[in-house]
């Protein structure tokens, strides 16, 4: 009873440190549980033979010692996610550097033209292409940039511009070296990220078809309420010249072909399991920096350009080992689960993965992504295995209701979003939970169909 109620006094403290932002999600994920475990350690709460053997005492430095081993224990598993994370990110960024996306964001303006619907469906074909890098950031301010001027020049709605390019950002945001599912992976270490995505991919790419069905069904109503306009060549050309010439010295528009199919045969070997992903994208940025940047000065330059957002999450991902190791070791998080399971309805354990599905939505909306996937899924994780459940399986619904997670206020890069298409935080809210919800029903619908998260087991 006593270690239960650390643990969930553990939860509450850690959840309140990182909405309250009195604490970084960084040093959150390893002070807090630090300071119960020592708690739980000096209550005594931990005298199993194993950890006796551990500790070779009570004293102080012999408890540290053994919270040490369950921290490496926890940091150790997480590595492999970590490291794939900072080549993914390296990869990607190198990508954008060189104008990989250019020519796509070239093709569907010139296709898209002066018609309002073919401006929409191009809008979702870019913002979902250039999501790839996984950065929500990125992908507004490309997006934006590109688009912004051909709506104003069209008198078409910004709403519609705001809602396709998050909504095609939340779909893509599931991959391994996304935000989400790479927490998943730090939490859970014995899902691997490539199985992940391939339990997520039929989801994801039945929602996008039905996201570019969104946007061919906005762009229809402003051709109605619009009409077509003519644009020249010239005027396209101007849409998507580089903004300046240390952007343009970047471009390396000769290797674009190869560049596309480094990238899709990545994609290929990542899905189909050939290589660890973290040998896949390690493998990758060496061979994008060499191809792109083969001269020492610019690779040093790529790389250190670069470096700074792949370290942020890295970092992440190793405190959420840290956490894990803490937390699992310690025995708190059997005993939450434990608490959980006692409450819950023994009926509602054989719909679990449902259970989870619909407890994402609105834990990942009200909550930030490291509340939920550091403090709730292993709870989640933990009572889901005394009813049947895998970690796969779990894991798995808990990204479904990340449908809703890029609508939430906690998320800073909406305001960006928000600002360059002027828009007013609730009204886009409302509306974009509109088509979400689409998203949603279709990602419960295919993890079913496909028994990745079967409905009831």
């Amino acid at each position: 009873m006593a270690l239960t109620i650390l643990a969930w006094l553990m939860i509450i403290v850690f959840m309140f440190m990182i909405m309250t932002k009195r604490l970084s999600p960084f040093t959150s994920l390893i002070i807090v549980p630090l300071v119960f475990v020592l708690i739980g350690s000096f209550m005594g709460l931990y005298a199993t033979p194993e950890v006796e053997e551990l500790m070779g005492g009570k004293g102080l430095l012999q408890q540290l010692l053994v919270v040490g081993e369950w921290i490496k224990m926890g940091v150790t598993k997480t590595a492999p996610t970590g490291v794939m994370l900072l080549f993914a990110i390296l990869y990607f960024a190198i990508m954008l550097n060189a104008g990989m996306f250019d020519p796509l964001t070239r093709v569907m303006l010139k296709f898209a033209g002066g018609d309002p619907m073919r401006v929409l469906i191009a809008t979702g074909v870019v913002a979902a292409a250039v999501s790839l890098n996984g950065d929500g950031t990125t992908t507004t301010l490309i997006t934006c940039t590109t688009f912004l001027p051909i709506y104003k020049k069209l008198n078409m709605k910004l709403m519609n511009l705001a809602v396709v390019t998050v909504l095609m950002n939340t779909i893509m945001n599931l991959l391994p070296w996304g935000g989400p599912s790479a927490r998943v992976a730090s939490v859970l270490p014995e899902v691997d990220t490539g199985v992940l995505l391939a339990a997520l991919a039929p989801g994801m790419i039945v929602s996008l078809i039905y996201m570019v069905g969104v946007s061919a069904y906005m762009g229809k109503k402003e051709r109605a309420r619009l009409g077509i306009v003519k644009l020249s060549d010239a005027e396209i050309s101007n849409l998507v010249a580089p903004k300046s010439e240390e952007e343009e010295a970047l471009k390396r528009p000769k290797n674009v072909v190869f560049n596309w199919i480094l990238t899709l045969v990545l994609i290929v070997f990542l899905l189909r399991g050939w290589l660890p992903s973290l040998t896949i994208f390690m493998i990758g940025t060496i061979v994008a920096l060499i191809v792109n940047y083969p001269n020492l000065k610019e690779e040093k330059a790529r790389i250190a350009d670069n470096a700074g957002d792949a370290l942020q999450v890295v970092i992440l991902v190793f405190a959420a080992g840290a956490f894990t190791g803490l937390f699992e070791n310690s025995g708190m998080s059997t005993a939450l689960a434990n608490s959980i399971a006692s409450i819950i309805p023994s009926s509602w354990g054989s719909g679990w993965g449902l259970v989870t599905a619909f407890l994402s939505a609105p834990g990942t909306f009200f909550l930030s992504n490291d509340a939920f996937y550091y403090g709730v899924l292993p709870v989640l994780n933990q009572t889901g295995a005394l009813y049947g459940w895998s970690a796969l399986e779990l894991g798995t619904a808990s990204l479904l209701g990340q449908a809703y997670h890029l609508l939430s206020p906690l998320v800073a890069f909406i305001y960006l979003l928000l600002s360059l298409t002027e828009q007013d935080l609730g009204e886009w809210q409302r509306e974009s939970a509109k088509w979400a919800t689409g998203i949603f029903i279709i990602f419960i619908g295919m993890a079913a169909i496909t028994g990745n998260v079967p409905l009831f087991k």
